[in-house]
């Protein structure tokens, strides 16, 4: 994957840099607060309300039915009556809430089963009849697009072959660039090959013969293939079940193909109730994926990735995503994210730019990676503030490995977790929190303890401005860490300053001096 270039490589500082012009007041941004849709798939209908005006989406609410209501449609040519009568339901609800949450009409999409079976019109027009929902009935490659933005969403750097699976369909569709190029839909979803007769090695022929074509429409050599669907996301659930991976977090969870056809091995000789049990999975979701688990085996046979990734966003982030401004786009989603988060929830906004500012001297030059985790900490760094002090450092930690934060890998969501865990903590041996840190080697866990108590040092230096009581400067090649006090910083410079300031250059394996 490309890496993000610095603002002086772009020269668009004003769009990259995370203490640039801030966008929540431009209209065009804030006209995204409480934007509502709903996807009416073949296996799940579901309304989301996104909210907070942020590059990175924040859900408001969130809420899905299992209805079904494309099984047996391969059958019957028809939609499932029963799921019919339980989407209508659903979609009444929908209705009546975003009436109360007067959030505006909601963007209504429906996929597969609705486009394909012969009652489809007439259950279209019920729904607008009996909810006054406008719904849009789009094609295979309409949803490869959305799916695939939504993608580019949470990963603007995102290159490779994007697969969203349903109940009755799967797309394909190539992303490059930040825009999404060829696609290409087929019926390989779960209740279509249900239907097909000759047993396994029918339907494994099935799907072998449909990937070929879908090869030559899309094209092979992508070295990533990002995930999208709830099949996909059980079958990623269940590796990390496998191997006992300790972060239970889907999105940007990667893969190897050869450790997820060990998975897919394993799938197939387990008890699927004892699995479905041990992850929380749904009944309705667990009977499609041993069907699933084919299809994904001939996908890795057929486009030989380096590496599989899961989204968590899909259709309903692409339907975000086409209503964003460029301007948002461009941003980076975890910093306008944690931008957001500071301004809501800090003690001080705007003083994670003042810290940051004032601990750079000891990072120098940085990788634009690093740069941007250093800057999304400092941000950060006070949110959780109204913890009790006894828990405000694993606060720290659970709120960002676990929150919707995307443009993020696993690993640097830990790396982020234990520099902010060091903001309110020295030591982090002893706690619960260590079968996390294996996933970071001793040098990473060595440069957030850093980053960690210089941002608790710098939190506390000064009210306003550490700058105001002085100024860092670091040595690597003397190996001194000095603090050189301002006239007003002597008085701030008390035991606790010292305390912190002593254990910031034991980490940085430095000799401290102060100054002034």
């Amino acid at each position: 994957m490309n890496k993000r270039k610095a603002p002086h490589e772009t020269g668009d500082s004003d769009d990259w840099d995370p203490f640039g012009q801030p966008l929540f007041d431009d209209p065009s941004v804030r006209a995204l607060s409480r934007v509502g849709v709903v996807d009416i798939g073949s296996n799940s209908i579901r309304m989301v309300v996104f909210d907070g005006a942020a590059r990175s989406p924040a859900y408001f609410f969130n809420e899905k039915v299992m209805a079904g209501l494309g099984q047996g449609l391969a059958e019957t040519g028809r939609l499932n009556p029963q799921g019919r009568e339980r989407g209508l339901v659903a979609l009444r609800r929908f209705a009546a809430l975003a009436e109360g949450m007067e959030i505006g009409p909601l963007t209504c999409v429906a996929t597969a089963a609705m486009r394909d079976a012969e009652d489809g019109p007439d259950y279209h027009r019920q729904i607008e009849k009996e909810t006054g929902l406008k719904v849009h009935v789009i094609d295979g490659l309409e949803e490869a697009r959305l799916s695939a933005q939504g993608v580019l969403l949470g990963w603007p750097e995102a290159e490779g072959l994007v697969c969203d699976i349903g109940g009755n369909s799967m797309e394909l569709a190539e992303i490059r660039a930040g825009k999404v190029w060829r696609r290409a839909t087929s019926q390989l979803g779960p209740f279509r090959l249900q239907q097909i007769e000759g047993g396994k090695k029918a339907v494994t022929a099935h799907i072998r013969a449909t990937i070929a074509e879908l090869a030559q429409q899309v094209g092979t050599g992508h070295e990533r293939i990002y995930l999208v669907g709830g099949s996909w996301r059980a079958i990623a659930r269940l590796d990390m079940e496998r191997r006992g991976y300790p972060l239970l977090v889907l999105h940007e969870y990667r893969m190897d193909p050869e450790g997820l056809i060990e998975t897919i091995d394993w799938i197939g000789k387990s008890d699927m109730e004892k699995l479905r049990s041990k992850t929380g999975t749904s009944a309705a979701r667990m009977e499609l994926v041993p069907l699933a688990t084919q299809v994904l085996r001939e996908l890795i046979d057929t486009f030989q990735p380096r590496e599989i990734d899961v989204s968590a966003y899909g259709i309903r982030e692409g339907l975000l995503y086409e209503q964003m401004p460029e301007r948002l786009r461009r941003r980076d989603p975890l910093i306008e994210a944690c931008r957001h988060t500071e301004r809501v929830m800090s003690r001080m906004p705007g003083f994670g730019k003042k810290l940051h500012s004032f601990i750079e001297p000891i990072f120098g030059p940085l990788p634009p990676e690093k740069f941007r985790l250093v800057r999304a900490a400092c941000l950060l760094h006070d949110t959780t503030w109204r913890t009790h002090p006894d828990y405000r450092a694993e606060a720290c930690f659970e709120n960002v490995t676990r929150a919707n934060y995307s443009a993020m890998s696993h690993a640097e969501r830990i790396w982020l977790g234990v520099a902010l865990l060091h903001r309110y903590k020295n030591s982090r041996s002893g706690s619960r929190l260590d079968p996390f840190l294996g996933l970071l080697s001793e040098d990473q866990l060595q440069e957030a303890e850093v980053l960690g108590k210089a941002m608790r040092f710098g939190a506390m230096f000064a009210t306003h401005s550490p700058a105001d009581a002085g100024e860092l400067f670091y040595s690597r090649k003397d190996n001194v860490l000095e603090l050189k006090l301002t006239r007003r910083g002597t008085a701030f410079y008390g035991e606790v300053a010292e305390s912190r300031f002593r254990s910031l250059a034991t980490a940085l394996k430095a000799e401290p001096k102060v100054s002034g």
